[in-house]
């Protein structure tokens, strides 16, 4: 049995609480309390004790038959030196600020012509923008790197040149993954500021031409705070400074050339400053114009010809297809303006399908002008036939005693008679001398007609003639407009 005192002796109590003597004085139950007590806190201190938490990972030792040597390059030796000293200097100011106009060259690389708006009269294009300077404060000494390159981060610590594009409409600079900016300084303290930029611009164009057109368009760049005592903007390069990818192409224009220019602009409350221009020339492509514009027209033109070939008693046929050609003529001018800026000018493809419109339009009043002057022939060569009824049947005598029947004029002519009035076989066979005098009348006056130069009353006068002049005159004319037209604009 164990003794109480070797117990608590044994637990760490105090030796004065368990001693013998003072044990034997307790009374029973008291003893039993202290008993269990001591032998729980004997329990207690034989368990294993959990390590705290102290924010360091435990290593375990390593053993005497491998020792594992230790990483020098991740040994923080202190805080390392910067080679651009951006905190040392003020880059609110330009560089030489207060001395000469500090020269700022630019070369320019388009990526692409993304389109052009004869509507709005603009258009977008996506660039590589690069500036070239001289900053001594930005010097760094090294003997093993030529340069140091850095993203967008440290152009806002240092000074870069504010060039905007002037006429711009809406501009960016691309995003994606990051900002698409680069700068590399290189140790005497030259800078290379690049920049990858979509910029929709301001392009005044001229439409007299349109669609046989070039269009002449300019991106320009200038400084916006720093006059030309200043910052002087410069084409690095001269025309070299700008170039094109090869791949370039747009669907209605084909680019001609790429050229810069160069010249002061003055503002009259600010003073002068350097402008650069990037210069495009575009070709507008005429093949889609000629189908869907052109051709359709001259095929229209064409179209209301046929009606001269018609019967002039046929007027249903004649009237409904000048109204279908004019018509569509009114069609094609509303769909080719539709798509273009109402400009105050005219066009030369207005002048086109007005003209054409005109042909058509013509074709109707010719037609117009052969019923009229049908329908007063007509009513001419029943006069006559009126003041003399006696003479119906006797002026068709002859014909039907030659040929057997009568002509279609013949015909009308004696649907117009009375009857009563139109003279019997026997009757006609008294009166043949009568109606040969008459006949030889008639010849000898119609001979005096041609005599005295009414030709062209006769010519206006007979319907037939009119369309047969017509389909000689109206092909013609559209002919020789043509050749002057595509003379001119082409």
């Amino acid at each position: 049995m164990v003794k109480p005192g070797g117990i608590c002796l044994a637990a760490g109590y105090w030796k004065a609480a368990c001693s013998i003597t003072d044990i034997h004085r307790m009374p029973y139950f008291s003893r039993l309390i202290l008993f269990l007590f001591c032998l729980m806190a004997l329990v207690e201190s034989r368990k294993p004790k959990k390590r705290r938490w102290t924010g360091q990972l435990e290593t375990s030792k390593p053993s005497h038959l491998y020792k594992k040597n230790g990483d020098v390059t991740k040994v923080r030796k202190g805080k390392p030196q910067p080679l651009l000293r951006v905190d040392e200097h003020d880059f609110t100011m330009r560089p030489a600020f207060g001395g000469p106009a500090i020269p700022v060259g630019v070369d320019v690389q388009v990526e692409s012509l993304d389109s052009i708006s004869e509507v709005d009269m603009d258009f977008t294009m996506t660039l590589y923008l690069r500036h070239y300077w001289t900053d001594e404060r930005l010097a760094f000494p090294s003997t093993s790197n030529k340069s140091m390159t850095f993203d967008g981060r440290l152009v806002k610590k240092i000074w870069v040149p504010d060039v905007f594009f002037v006429h711009s409409k809406r501009s960016f600079i691309h995003d994606t993954t990051t900002d698409n900016i680069m700068l590399r300084v290189f140790p005497d303290g030259q800078v290379l500021y690049s920049l990858r930029i979509t910029v929709t611009a301001m392009c005044n164009m001229d439409f007299s031409h349109f669609p046989l057109d070039s269009q002449t368009c300019s991106l320009e760049l200038e400084s916006y705070a720093y006059t030309d005592e200043d910052l002087m903007l410069y084409w690095k390069n001269g025309d070299e400074s700008l170039k094109t990818d090869e791949k370039i192409s747009l669907s209605q224009f084909l680019i001609q050339k790429f050229h810069t220019t160069s010249r002061l602009a003055f503002y009259s409350s600010t003073g002068w400053y350097n402008r650069l221009y990037i210069n495009f020339t575009l070709r507008r492509h005429i093949f889609f114009f000629l189908l869907q514009t052109y051709f359709p027209a001259t095929l229209m033109v064409m179209l209301s010809w046929v009606s001269f070939w018609i019967d002039r008693r046929a007027v249903p046929a004649r009237v409904s297809l000048g109204i279908t050609t004019v018509l569509t003529m009114s069609t094609i001018i509303t769909g080719v303006n539709a798509s273009m800026p109402r400009v105050s000018y005219v066009k030369a493809v207005d002048i086109y399908l007005w003209v054409s419109f005109v042909f058509v339009f013509l074709s109707v009043l010719e037609y117009a002008a052969v019923n009229y002057l049908t329908t007063v022939q007509e009513r001419k060569e029943r006069k006559p036939q009126e003041k003399l009824p006696c003479m119906c049947g006797m002026l068709h005598s002859r014909t039907m005693m030659l040929g057997g029947s009568y002509s279609e004029s013949e015909a009308h002519s004696l649907a117009g008679c009375p009857r009563s009035h139109i003279l019997t076989e026997e009757e006609r066979q008294d009166k043949i001398v009568v109606h040969l005098a008459l006949s030889s009348d008639s010849n000898s006056s119609r001979k005096k007609g041609l005599l005295k130069g009414q030709v062209g009353l006769r010519i206006f006068q007979n319907t037939h003639a009119i369309d047969k002049y017509s389909r000689l005159i109206f092909p013609a004319s559209y002919i020789f407009f043509n050749l002057i037209y595509w003379s001119v604009f082409a």
